[in-house]
C-alpha cells in the first residue's frame, strides 16, 4: 500500500521555521515504521515543498494555501490508506475526511497497519 502519513505540519507553530521543521521531523519519524510493515510511506510535504520552492515560496507564504492542501488531495487519489498521527491539524483532518469519503482505511497507529506478507511481496 501507498500510505499517506498525516499530522501537524504548520499547525501550532505560529510560522516558526524551527517548529515547522520539528513537525516535519515527527511526520518523517513514522516513515520507517510504515516501510517496515512492507508498505510505502509518503508525506504530502515531500511533494508540496519542492513545488513551493520552485515557485519562489515557502510554507508560510500565501501561495502555500494553494499548494499544500491541494497536493494532499491529489496525492490521496493515489494512496491506499492514511496514517493519522496525533496532534491538532486542519490539513491532516481534511486528509482523513477525504480518505474516508474515498473508502480508504485510516490508521492511528502503525501497529494497526496490516503487515505485507512475503507472498504479496513477490
Amino acid at each position: 500500500m501507498l500510505i499517506l502519513i498525516a499530522g501537524p505540519y504548520r499547525s501550532g507553530t505560529d510560522g516558526d521555521p524551527q517548529a515547522i521543521a520539528a513537525n516535519l521531523a515527527r511526520l518523517e519519524a513514522a516513515a520507517w515504521p510504515v516501510f517496515a510493515t512492507g508498505h510505502l510511506p509518503v508525506i504530502g510535504e515531500w511533494i508540496a515543498l519542492p513545488v513551493l520552492r520552485s515557485a519562489g515560496a515557502g510554507p508560510t507564504d500565501a501561495l502555500a494555501e494553494q499548494v499544500l492542501y491541494p497536493t494532499a488531495d491529489r496525492l490521496l487519489a493515489h494512496c491506499d490508506a492514511v496514517l493519522r498521527l496525533p496532534g491538532a491539524s486542519t490539513g491532516a483532518d481534511q486528509d482523513v475526511a477525504i480518505a474516508r469519503r474515498r473508502g480508504l482505511p485510516v490508521y492511528h497507529d502503525v501497529a494497526e497497519i496490516p503487515r505485507r506478507t512475503q507472498r504479496e511481496s513477490v
